[in-house]
Parts: C-alpha cells; structure tokens; sequence
C-alpha cells in the first residue's frame, strides 16, 4: 500500500464525502431508509415473532394487549404479518422494475442502434404502450390472469417497460451520433460489442434514475392491486389486502387497516427521498 502524505485523504474517503455532500438531509433519510428496509425485508423470517397465518391469540387484542400491534380479525399478530406483508411489497415492486428495466433497457438499446425499420416498429409499440391507461391495462390483464402475485407483477410489468424502452433509445441515439462511435464502427466494431461496450454505458444511468424514482409508485401500484383483491388471494399477508380487510374494524379497531396503510407509506415515501436523492447525484457526476 503506498504511504499517504499529510494533509491528503485517501480517495475513497474523498469520494464518500463528496456522495454525503451531494445528498440533502432528507435524501440520507430515504436512503439510510432504503437500505433498512431492505435489510429487515431480507431478515423476516428471523425478526417476526410469529409466522404469518399464526393464530397467537384472541381476535382484536389491542397493542396494550398483546405486544406490539396486537392481533387482527382472526387473532393472528398484526406485527408479524406487517413484517412479511413489506417484505412481500417491497421485493415484489423490487421485481417489477427491475424486470421493467431490463426488457426496456433491451428494447431501446437495440431501436437505438439498428435504426431503420426495426426502430419505427418498437417505437410504435412502445408507443402504443404509453398511449393506454397504464393501471387500466394492469388491471385488466390481472384480472384475466387471475388473483395470483405472480400475476399481478406480470401485469404490471407489461404496462412499466415502454417507460424505459422510450427513455433508452434517446439516450441511444444521442450517443450515436457522437463521433467515439462513428470511429469504433468504422474501425470495424460489431454491433454487438457496440451496444454493449460504447452504448450501454452512457445510457444506463437514465435507466437508474428512472428505476429509482419509480419505486415508489410502483409501492403504492402494487397496493392499490392487492387492496383491490388482485393480489395474492387471502390469508396472503400483503398491505394493500390487509388495509382492505381492516376496514370495516376502522372505527372500532384503527390499528388493524391504519398499520399496513402506514408502512405503504413509509416505503413509498423512503423510495422517492432516495430515488431523489440517486438522481441528484448521478445528475452531478
């Protein structure tokens, strides 16, 4: 290892504080958050106390009760079923844009760089995508699938891709006009290695912001499915299912409906502060 003179910090410090000075406060929440949730979803099985379709109890203890959130509509532990309830949404929407992205990434990249014919006919698909009702056309293909998670992710993804299909061939052909890969090609490149070695680089970074941003969104359109019971079909603990399922205890037992509500929100909210947040920082870099 070289020796470090006075006075000068080794980079990867340097970079460290300059990533902590490019993010605001509420941008180190949502990420400092991000990464929480993503621990405790991973850890589920470890941390809850109970399984998900336990029955621990009577039904309707209150939190003074029983520990923590006490127990629902059938006396299982809140608690427990709100830990695998995130877990579930938040993998499932990690999933979906992540699925997003890659079939975008694919269909942009290669509209982008043939050009031509095969430009204007994934062009006028993606197109045509962005042009219907996105949670419309979710919802009807979930419903024609049937109530299934699976189904409902499938459903999703087949409207979130052309977002990013879009996004990649402007990118594309920005980057193919500039003169670094006027050379590579004329120095007998192949279109693979060009897509992949002098495209996919410079287009990949507006594939991360976008995939950071709609996180949240996709949190709460996964929700708003499953409350709509085109989720996984019940017991299966998911939060948009478990608020509806609480509502008619809304008066008279709040913190049945309002606990999954909440951490709905908490990770729509943390997602959007760090996808934020991402975005300022690749924009700066």
């Amino acid at each position: 290892m070289e020796p470090v003179a006075l006075g000068q910090e080794p980079v990867t410090l340097s970079v460290r504080r300059a990533v902590l000075s490019a993010l605001g406060p509420m941008e180190r929440v949502g990420v400092a958050l991000v990464l929480l949730i993503t621990v405790v979803a991973a850890l589920v099985p470890l941390i809850a106390p109970h399984g998900p379709y336990e029955t621990v109890g009577l039904a309707y203890q209150s939190p003074a009760q029983h520990p923590l959130l006490g127990t629902d509509e059938v006396g299982r532990d809140l608690f427990s079923r709100l830990l695998y309830g995130l877990r579930s949404s938040w993998f499932s929407a990690l999933v979906v844009v992540s699925a997003g992205a890659v079939i975008g990434l694919a269909i942009g990249l290669l509209a982008g760089v043939r050009g031509g014919w095969v430009d204007t006919v994934l062009m006028r698909i993606t197109d045509a995508g962005l042009a219907l009702p996105g949670p419309i056309i979710a919802i009807a293909v979930a419903v024609a699938l049937g109530p299934s998670l699976i189904h409902t992710l499938i459903a999703v993804t087949v409207v979130w891709w052309p977002w990013y299909a879009r996004i990649v061939r402007g990118e594309t052909r920005a980057i193919v006009v500039r003169p670094h890969f006027d050379a590579a090609r004329l120095a007998g490149v192949g279109r693979f290695r060009l897509a992949f070695r002098h495209v996919l680089p410079g287009a990949l970074p507006a594939v991360v912001i976008a995939a950071s941003v709609d996180l949240g969104y996709l949190v709460l359109t996964l929700a708003g499915l499953s409350f709509l019971g085109l989720g996984a079909p019940p017991p299966a603990p998911e939060l948009g299912a478990m608020a509806y399922q609480g509502l008619d205890s809304l008066f008279s037992f709040p913190w049945i409906p309002l606990a999954p509500a909440f951490a709905v929100f908490v990770l729509a909210a943390a997602a959007n502060m760090a996808g934020d947040g991402l975005r300022d920082l690749l924009e700066d870099v």
